[in-house]
């Protein structure tokens, strides 16, 4: 039997479109007590009272959000992996704290990409990390620093969030 479903088209973009993220936003996943979807976009996020999400901030060109469909036919599963790059210059007791909890806990993110676009991810289950590492490199021009992947895995790709919705959210 097959499946119905609703196919408009899409149109060629003639916009400029930069890659990249600049910033990400991170909350304990049982910090948000819920998230509205309509109309396929998030319109609201309700946080625990006097809980906000914690800003990460790293140099242009470090960071990076990937989605990818995962589809097993012969199962009848699928779902979309969304992986977040972070990386933090610098080896330092302060960015290690940070790594050490990041690793461990059930998140919620919501990534700013270059575009001025934000994402959400933890709508289906919490964010968690899936590998980290951190390096001093060999010479004087190699990168000192931490580097995370926090994954995602929904049943669709990650819903756009206006920034009117981020803006108070945001510690």
């Amino acid at each position: 039997m097959a499946c119905n479903q609703t196919i408009n088209g899409l149109i060629r973009d003639c916009a400029a479109s930069i890659g990249g993220i600049v910033e990400a936003y991170i909350v304990n996943y049982d910090d948000v007590t819920a998230v509205a979807v309509e109309t396929d976009q998030i319109k609201t996020i309700t946080l625990a009272s006097d809980k906000k999400f914690k800003k990460f901030q790293f140099r242009r060109g470090t960071g990076s959000m990937s989605s990818s469909l995962e589809v097993d036919n012969a199962s009848g599963n699928n779902y979309v992996q969304t992986d977040v790059v972070l990386q933090f210059n610098k080896m330092e007791t302060t960015k290690r704290i940070e790594m050490a909890a990041l690793s461990v806990g059930e998140l919620a993110v919501i990534v700013k990409d270059a575009n001025g676009l934000y994402w959400y991810l933890g709508y289906d289950e919490p964010v968690m990390a899936s590998a980290a590492d951190g390096q001093t490199g060999t010479a004087r021009g190699d990168a000192n620093r931490y580097t995370i992947t926090l994954q995602d895995n929904a049943k669709t790709w990650p819903y756009e969030v206006p920034e009117s919705v981020v803006t108070p959210l945001v510690d």
